[in-house]
């Protein structure tokens, strides 16, 4: 069976280069579906049903595909998909299966620095897959790593490539779509991991609390205590330069209010959590304008660095021009999906519940829903 791995189709579409011609990535999942997640720039024939009941039957919507590209087929799991493959390549196509699907896909990083005036380097990872982004500082030799996901061979990367030491780990909130890999990160390292103590419920880690200051080589990182989306939420304002907004402020959104009280961990309510959430806001828009806003999600299948100027999100975030009462109306009354198993991911970043390594990566597969709206 022709077969491409997730990281070789990444190389392809980030860089273009496709010594043989051009990728063309053929989604063959329902549209609902697709519309929720899928690999950049992909189209979407919808012949999941066809190439399951009857292969022969998918070959009249599949007859106007290019064929001068070459094909790379993708579902779920990369299954369904080898049956496309199976048929395209018995139509003449060059054709191949994304392997594991869109399940190897949420595997794939993509970095890039971030450019600031900060005594060091800033660089940016995202995991398209997933519309997951976190953060590594280096300065004067010295690391922090912020809101890692649970493949951690990314991160060690960049610490080798810079020379670089890690000193610490942070999570700005126990995240409710992605398992965290600060905990085993730092394990790793043998140094602090941290995180808020409303969110380390049943977890090791070292408090961070409102105001504190830490240093990182020559940068000081602030800790903003931000609730809302959880009670443990924290921003990280590094200088005025650049702020790690987590899942509090994004920039065409802001932070669900309602997963920790769902997922049973919370005792407040969705109507106080948005109330809290308003008031965080709040501090976050007092900073300089011209600080970056780089936020832990971006559900658009992100190429880095995703970046705007805490200006530029005030003018575009629509939840940031409503006033208290319409804005705690809009998050408690309009819910979206939810995502995929939230509350056992939930239950896992707060210590809760263990779940084996081999299993992490199904827990968490799916969109990313941490955005209000």
């Amino acid at each position: 069976m022709a077969e491409i791995s997730p990281a070789e189709l990444s190389d392809r579409l980030r860089d273009g280069d496709d010594e043989s011609g051009d990728s063309f990535v053929l989604d063959i999942r329902h549209r609902r579906e697709y519309d929720e997640w899928h690999v950049p720039d992909s189209v979407n024939v919808d012949v999941y049903d066809e190439l399951t009941d009857d292969p022969e039957m998918a070959k009249d919507d599949l007859k106007d595909l290019p064929d001068d590209r070459k094909i790379v087929t993708v579902c779920a799991a990369g299954v369904v998909s080898q049956t496309a493959t199976e048929v395209l390549r018995k139509m003449g196509y060059d054709a191949s299966t994304l392997v594991d699907g869109m399940n190897g896909w949420s595997r794939v990083y993509w970095t890039a620095p971030i450019p600031t005036d900060l005594e060091g380097t800033l660089v940016q990872v995202a995991r398209p897959g997933k519309g997951c982004l976190s953060h590594v500082l280096i300065s004067d030799g010295d690391a922090a790593v912020f809101d890692p996901s649970h493949y951690l061979e990314e991160y060690d990367e960049i610490l080798d490539a810079h020379d670089a030491e890690l000193v610490g780990v942070f999570d700005t909130d126990a995240h409710a779509d992605h398992v965290s890999g600060g905990a085993e990160l730092a394990k790793r390292h043998d140094v602090p991991y941290s995180l808020h103590p409303e969110d380390a419920l049943e977890i090791d880690a070292t408090s961070v609390e409102d105001g504190d200051v830490i240093k990182i080589g020559s940068v000081d990182v602030e800790v903003i205590h931000t609730p809302g989306h959880s009670e443990g939420s924290v921003s990280f304002d590094l200088e005025g330069e650049a702020l790690l907004t987590g899942d509090t402020l994004f920039h065409e959104s802001v932070g669900r209010v309602e997963l920790g009280v769902e997922a049973e961990l919370e005792e407040s309510d969705i109507e106080g959590n948005a109330a809290t959430l308003y008031e965080s806001l709040q501090r976050l828009l007092d900073r300089p304008d011209d600080a970056l806003v780089l936020p832990t999600h971006d559900p658009g299948s992100p190429e880095p660095p995703v970046t705007a100027t805490l200006g530029d999100v005030r003018e575009q975030n629509a939840d940031l021009n409503r006033d208290r009462e319409e804005f705690v109306e809009t998050l408690a009354s309009d819910i979206p999906d939810h995502p995929p198993n939230f509350e056992r991911v939930k239950r896992t970043n707060v210590g809760q519940e263990d779940v084996p390594d081999e299993k992490l990566s199904e827990l968490e597969l799916g969109p990313n829903r941490c955005a209000a709206e």
